[in-house]
């Protein structure tokens, strides 16, 4: 296989060398969100970006750009529009705060809309299977709709959550918490920031929601959660490729 994995990257001979191999697209389901005071506010699609790059490097395929515009939940107090992490904040008179740096949201019917636009035009480029993944309304989004639109768009979909995710080894499982944190950690380590949280245990994060990343996250447990996640991961696509040769 060639070395570059990322779609808009490569130039056509590079892109008909890869699609042939394994026709595998990877859609990152980022935001541009509020992750603490101690991550980059693109996390969500750097993450998932980051992970994808590493399973095409083992399983074949191509890595489409992040998005960063996704559904979340929404609320409009006094005329102002509050989404996401927003609802967990509130200030010393009681209002909902605005978290600085959030730029991302749309509703679901326009999500959806974008995601069908992009899935038509993977197919008509040739990719047989997609996998997207990142920011968790944007997942579930994609993960509803997966039966429907593999239908309509003669797709396989796929997403990279499991039935159980307690172990703390998944891909994305928490808000800018202990998994989300140990990932950038283990992929964007120069954007981590951990001395911008409060050492005081009983300060919980800002818009944090998920095991405490002060305690919990580490680099090390980023690469374990990639590595175990990628194996997986490797295994159905390839399950899925087998399906997809015996069929034609």
């Amino acid at each position: 296989m060639t070395d570059t994995v990322l779609y808009e990257e490569m130039r056509p001979e590079t892109f008909r060398a890869r699609i042939a191999e394994a026709p595998i697209a990877y859609l990152p389901l980022g935001t541009l969100e509020w992750h603490g005071e101690h991550l980059p506010l693109g996390s969500d699609g750097l993450q998932s970006q980051g992970f994808f790059i590493e399973l095409a490097r083992q399983a074949g395929g191509i890595v489409l750009p992040m998005l960063f515009l996704g559904p979340d939940q929404s609320k409009i107090v006094n005329g102002k529009e509050f989404y996401g992490m927003d609802w967990t904040t509130k200030s010393q008179d009681g209002e909902l705060t605005q978290l600085d740096g959030s730029a991302y949201w749309a509703n679901d019917v326009l999500f959806e809309n974008i995601l069908k636009a992009v899935l038509k035009q993977l197919r008509r480029a040739g990719f047989r299977i997609v996998v997207g993944h990142g920011h968790g309304p944007s997942t579930r989004v994609f993960q509803t709709n997966i039966e429907q639109w593999g239908k309509e768009f003669d797709l396989e979909l796929f997403v990279c959550w499991r039935e159980n995710e307690e172990d703390g080894l998944g891909i994305q499982t928490d808000h800018a918490a202990a998994n989300e944190t140990s990932l950038v950690m283990a992929l964007r380590p120069e954007l981590v920031k951990m001395d911008n949280l409060s050492p005081d245990p009983d300060d919980w994060p800002l818009a944090v929601g998920g095991q405490d990343p002060r305690t919990h996250a580490s680099a090390q447990v980023g690469h374990q959660a990639i590595e175990i996640q990628g194996q997986r991961m490797a295994g159905i696509l390839t399950d899925a490729l087998t399906k997809l040769d015996n069929d034609s």
